[in-house]
């Protein structure tokens, strides 16, 4: 849903919550919102509960103001999850007997505000990424490749859909395609290297690995723009076309370096905090 998926993960005091842009405005997985407050290991089973509640209590309209919207599962993949906007999230979370309910609203606000600002100065959107990654503990050449790679990512994704690219599966099918010339590995396959499963794989590449991700889109874009490529079946076309580009680069690099370019270091261990290198997953 736009730059680098829009960075759709947020943090409240520690806690993951999937966020996604409908309609203009953020809106939040309710799942994720109530093991934020409640904590346990069923809160699908709590918000079934809770909707009934909901119900008995006069809120007749909760099914009608709740929507269900595709984010990024656990396991990986793209399926729909129930989601609320910072209005019907408020009425909701007033339900739910817990002390985190007032700061929670708070940063719901927050967030909701931030869009606004965003929408008017979408400067402020990258800064607060680069905030975001600093507080993480990357370390700033990172961070300057990591936004640049989303800023190219935004640019090819807008040629996509100005060019006839409506579904996720399609966007999926492009991405994979462009992966797989410049890495041989499809998006899945290398999270599998990395030992990553929800997490944003480009939030765990190496320099290097980021920079040959960008080479691939960028050149993609380009082919898209000098050939005019209109439909799902030519944007494939170049995107494979882009991909392979930068899978040549990568192969001189290691030809020339004598190492793999592809890496099984991530940043899963990564805290806050100075950061000077990957920590590798057998750590």
């Amino acid at each position: 849903m736009g730059q680098e998926e829009k960075l759709n993960l947020a943090a409240f005091e520690g806690r993951e919550i999937r966020k996604a842009l409908h309609a203009g405005e953020w809106w939040f997985s309710i799942i994720d919102v109530i093991e934020a407050l409640v904590g346990g290991d069923r809160p699908r089973k709590y918000w079934n509960d809770l909707k009934k509640k909901l119900i008995a209590e006069g809120y007749f309209e909760v099914s009608e103001k709740i929507g269900q919207l595709k984010m990024l599962a656990p396991d990986g993949k793209q399926r729909l999850t129930d989601c609320a906007n910072t209005e019907t999230l408020f009425r909701v979370i007033q339900s739910i007997p817990s002390p985190k309910v007032e700061p929670l609203k708070r940063w719901l606000a927050k967030v909701g505000k931030e869009r606004l600002d965003e929408i008017e100065n979408p400067e402020l959107s990258m800064a607060r990424m680069q905030e975001l990654y600093e507080k993480k503990g990357y370390p700033k050449e990172w961070i300057d490749k990591r936004l640049r790679g989303i800023a190219v990512r935004q640019d090819l994704t807008d040629e996509w859909k100005a060019r006839g690219v409506a579904s996720s599966v399609e966007f999926a099918i492009l991405t994979n395609e462009i992966m797989q010339g410049t890495f041989d590995l499809k998006v899945d396959e290398y999270k599998q290297v990395k030992s990553l499963a929800r997490e944003n794989l480009r939030d765990h590449m190496t320099d290097i690995e980021l920079i040959l991700t960008m080479l691939g889109e960028a050149t993609t874009t380009k082919l898209h723009r000098d050939r005019d490529s209109q439909g799902i079946a030519p944007l494939k076309k170049d995107a494979k076309d882009g991909g392979a580009v930068a899978g040549r680069t990568r192969k001189d690099i290691e030809k020339q370096s004598g190492k793999p370019v592809i890496s099984t270091e991530n940043f899963k261990q990564l805290k806050s905090g100075p950061a000077k290198r990957l920590k590798k997953t057998d750590e």
